[in-house]
């Protein structure tokens, strides 16, 4: 009896834990490295040893591995993008006159030697045993000496040596702000293998996926360089910094002229650090139990600033706990350094400098990644909205939560940009891998944009409340996995009692969109005035419709439209308010009417989404008005 409450208790734990989903499993990986980086030549040399456990079903007979920095070379693939987009990063061209025109230069086109970027592997083992590994630009792929069983580990030691590329994004050195090393995907990193497959994709400036695991980093350099990145400092007292407080625990030799910092990061799916001898350290503690940490250049422009920046941090990471879920780690460290913002495990990479508004922009959008990426860890490169997008709504909502000057709808702006990119006619499906966008444009406001809208349409869809729920059981459910677009539509599902399959198919597989209008309004009056209002579907998304009638005596009155297919009806969405619950709207009808009978007064007014949280891509016709 004992054994068999233990075997239904461990079921029990293993449902809830993983949303559900029986028969899910993913890769694990341990990590231990050891670095030596030369700051003169900007060289650097490591042995890495890792434990690769393979829970999927699969005998695996060969893995990859993703070597980013190769990518940072005249002729590499990320370069030819680069020469062939209509509309390349501009943080990655040079502009030059040719003639009367500017030409976009490909800035890695040009690099030197000595200043691009390059990772090597060698004297590869899989326990103990050579193995043949082939590189192939930016992936190396490796034949197993013996093949790997399901539910087996196995061990791979390497030797490598890199060279940090000048920064030309994300990763390098020497940035325009003067930061000196940003070591981001800077190391060997095993590509991800799940239900679909090896992800192995070529880097070529987009987004990563990556295997959860366990970090342990030891990095020796230059004495008086500062570091801060991702995991914990191990070994504070033997470099003579305390990274919690920053006192001076021991004096360093003078002949010493290397330090080794010392990192562990648990449960995450990257590591990245970052170095420079002039940085500030700032520890804010929160009253939530996460130590916030800030290194930025001691430069006079930029100091008040990053300490204006600090509390509002706190704010936010405090904003983001309560609408999804708690931070799980103890620090989360915000760094000057790489070429914009980039969201990294346990912390991010900044350009630190312009004004306090962008500053803390850039920060609410890179610290709410630590929820959409680093804890729930989607497909960024196969599905970039789900982690960009559902980012980009949080980072709406927070700023608008720590304005003096707080806003009805904090959407608004991502609802134009994505109707803008409609009218463009420039979009391509979210379904489209994110390397697969004709122009840069077209892939950021799908990305951003379109997938912020999509949470905004579930909350039209299913109230807001609703929403929130679903974010928060999102959170439970998938943390610390690689949760699926349709794991957010099913949780979605299951809280709100919704079918919600159809949109999930038409807002991220198909360019369908929305388009509702008020077709006509006839007034008939016999002891009541009568009034036939017909609506009519131009765009092939259904939608339910939610719809506000004013009054000429002032008073106002909101009907609700039903969508058949949802075998839904929303709670109404402002409590004490009158709202009538209309027949249901099929699909397959484009057109529906209905009467008003107003015995007291006219109609001033009738609109569809009175709220602007439909994306409607011509809402001029949203709206009837009588004119007095």
């Amino acid at each position: 009896m004992k054994r068999l409450f233990l075997l239904s208790l461990l079921y029990l734990t293993f449902f809830k834990s993983f949303g559900q989903k029986l028969n899910y499993w993913q890769q694990h990986v341990d990590y231990t490295m050891d670095v030596l980086m030369d700051v003169n030549t900007y060289r650097y040399q490591g042995s890495q040893k890792l434990i690769y456990t393979n829970n999927s079903s699969d005998t695996i007979r060969r893995v990859f591995y993703h070597l980013y920095n190769n990518a940072f070379q005249p002729g590499s693939e990320m370069d030819m993008r680069l020469q062939n987009i209509k509309d390349p990063d501009g943080r990655m061209v040079n502009k030059i006159k040719v003639g009367e025109n500017e030409v976009k230069e490909s800035r890695i086109s040009k690099l030197k030697p000595n200043e691009i970027g390059f990772l090597h592997v060698s004297n590869m083992k899989q326990d103990g045993v050579a193995v043949t590994a082939k590189e192939v630009e930016t992936i190396l792929e490796v034949s197993l000496a013996q093949p790997l069983l399901p539910g087996t580990s196995t061990t791979f030691t390497l030797d490598f040596e890199g060279q940090v590329p000048i920064q030309i994004r994300r990763s390098g050195r020497n940035n325009k702000e003067g930061v000196e090393l940003s070591m981001a995907q800077w190391y060997p990193k095993m590509a991800e293998f799940d239900f679909e497959g090896w992800h192995a994709d070529p880097y070529i400036a987009r987004e990563f996926h990556g295997v959860w695991g366990n970090f342990d980093v030891k990095i020796t350099i230059d004495k008086n360089y500062l570091l801060g990145g991702s995991g914990y400092l191990q070994n504070g007292n033997e470099i003579g910094y305390n990274y919690q407080d920053k006192d001076v625990v021991v004096s360093i030799p003078k002949k010493q002229k290397t330090l080794t910092w010392h990192f562990i990061a648990p449960n995450v799916h990257d590591f990245t650090w970052a170095a420079d001898k002039n940085y500030i350290h700032d520890v804010v503690p929160t009253s939530f139990g996460t130590t916030l940490h800030f290194l930025y250049k001691n430069n006079p422009k930029i100091i008040d600033n990053w300490k204006q920046a600090e509390p509002k941090t706190v704010q936010l990471m405090d904003y983001y706990n309560r609408i999804v879920g708690k931070y799980p780690y103890q620090q989360y460290s915000v760094i000057q350094g790489g070429d914009g913002g980039m969201e990294y495990a346990m912390c991010t990479l900044i350009l630190g400098e312009g004004k306090l508004d962008g500053l803390v922009g850039v920060i609410a959008h890179e610290m709410g990644h630590s929820w959409f990426q680093h804890i729930l860890a989607s497909n960024e490169s196969k599905h970039p909205w789900m982690d960009e997008g559902f980012t980009s709504f949080i980072e709406d909502l927070g700023l608008n939560e720590i304005s003096d000057k707080k806003v009805d709808n904090p959407f608004l702006g991502a609802l134009r940009s994505y109707i803008a990119l409609v009218n463009s006619g420039k979009e391509q499906p979210l379904s489209t891998h994110g390397d697969r966008y004709d122009e840069n444009r077209s892939y950021s406001v799908a990305s951003y944009s379109k997938g912020e809208v999509f949470l905004v349409q579930l909350e039209y869809l299913i109230g807001k409340e609703n929403l929130m729920k679903t974010l928060r059981r999102y959170f439970e459910d998938f943390k610390f996995k690689h949760p699926t677009p349709n794991d957010i539509k099913r949780t979605a599902e299951r809280v709100s009692g919704a079918n919600l399959d159809w949109f999930l198919t038409d807002w991220t597989e198909t360019l369908n969109t929305i388009d509702y209008g008020i077709n006509s309004v006839e007034n008939s009056v016999n002891d009541l005035v009568k009034t036939t209002v017909s609506l009519k579907r131009f765009g092939r998304t259904p939608m339910p419709i939610d719809l506000l009638v004013e009054y000429t005596d002032g008073t106002q009155e909101y009907f609700y439209i039903p969508l058949r297919m949802m075998s839904f009806v929303k709670e109404n969405q402002i409590p004490g308010s009158k709202r009538t619950v209309l027949n249901d709207w099929t699909w397959g009808n484009p057109n529906y009417s209905f009467e008003i009978n107003s015995p007291k007064s006219s109609i001033k007014k009738i609109t569809i989404d009175p709220n602007s949280l439909m994306a409607d891509v011509n809402p001029s016709n949203n709206t009837y008005e009588i004119k007095p």
